[in-house]
């Protein structure tokens, strides 16, 4: 039971070429402040406008917060660790790293169908939206998605938890993940890895589907209205379908094959821990009037005053 000898890990990381790391350094650390900088201007930007009261906007922000969340449990690590010789990361943090980026990425993917949810009852039952989609109903749904992503996390880590680490302690990724973890327990893992595949794996490929069955249902809704409401529920789900695609689409390539695939699965992560996060502000913002229209009028008005 527990982990036995081990007291830290070392991260192997992306990259062992030296001029590969400076490199990586400055694009991640780029990557990493445009996240951070992106997300937090459309969360002041949505809890500083009448767009909190639209329950997309709400779900927006939440999806921007988890966003700034979930890459900076993996992001500052990364960036560090390409400057460093030895990347060590004790056995507590590591399995805190763990949780935490499950827990975040968790909440972002059910909150991505919450956001699904609500588009398909802006326009597939207009009529009743403003029923099935007050405000309570808004925060019983983020309530779920975080309690859901906390069972799930909290799955993750019990798992973890119960193997003995006694051999190697390098993990082939550049953050702590299950897959990683698993390969260096001094047990059998073929039937944790059928578990894993099976939930997390599963989960992934469900709620993708689930999300692409609602596009559709709207899409083809779609077509039977004005060209003037059909061009801006177009943009508005263009948005949601491009971030569902990709943030979901490495996800399941790391978590439906066995877990066999490491080196790939760095690459794939890449994308749902620093690509991802860091496109979705421009995506949200650049095919959405009503967010240009509140940016121009906050910035616009700022300018004004400092201009006074």
């Amino acid at each position: 039971m527990g982990h036995e000898n081990i007291t830290e890990f070392i991260l192997l990381g992306l990259f062992s070429d030296e001029d590969e790391k400076v490199a990586c350094f400055v694009v991640f650390s780029f990557c990493y402040i445009a996240i951070l900088s992106g997300n937090l201007f459309i969360l002041l930007t949505i809890r500083g406008s009448r767009l909190r009261e639209q329950p997309m906007y709400f779900f927006l922000s939440y999806l921007s917060f988890m966003d700034v969340c979930f890459t900076s449990t993996v992001a500052p690590k990364l960036i560090t660790d390409l400057l460093t010789q030895r990347k060590t990361i004790s056995y507590n943090s590591c399995i805190a790293q763990m949780f935490y980026a499950h827990f975040f990425g968790a909440t972002e993917i059910f909150i991505l169908v919450a956001m699904a949810y609500d588009r398909y009852a802006a326009i597939c039952r207009p009529l009743h939206y403003m029923v099935i989609m007050r405000r309570q109903v808004c925060y019983v749904l983020v309530m779920a998605s975080i309690l859901g992503a906390f069972i799930h996390s909290i799955l993750q880590v019990l798992i973890i938890i119960e193997l003995p680490f006694c051999g190697p302690n390098q993990i082939d990724h550049y953050f702590c993940d299950v897959f990683p973890l698993l390969k260096l327990a001094c047990t059998d893992i073929s039937l944790l890895v059928i578990v894993i595949i099976s939930t997390t794996g599963v989960l992934s490929i469900l709620t993708f589907a689930a999300l692409v069955i609602s596009y559709v249902i709207i899409l083809s809704t779609l077509r039977t209205r004005s060209a003037q409401g059909c061009h801006k529920a177009l943009s508005t789900c263009g948005s949601h379908i491009t971030v569902v695609f990709m943030f979901f689409l490495p996800l399941i390539f790391t978590y439906v094959p066995t877990a066999d695939s490491v080196s790939n699965d760095k690459v794939f992560a890449l994308f749902y821990t620093m690509i991802a996060p860091m496109f979705n502000p421009l995506i949200y913002t650049l095919r959405n009037t009503d967010m240009k229209n509140v940016m121009r009028k906050m910035w616009c008005r700022d300018t004004r005053f400092e201009g006074k």
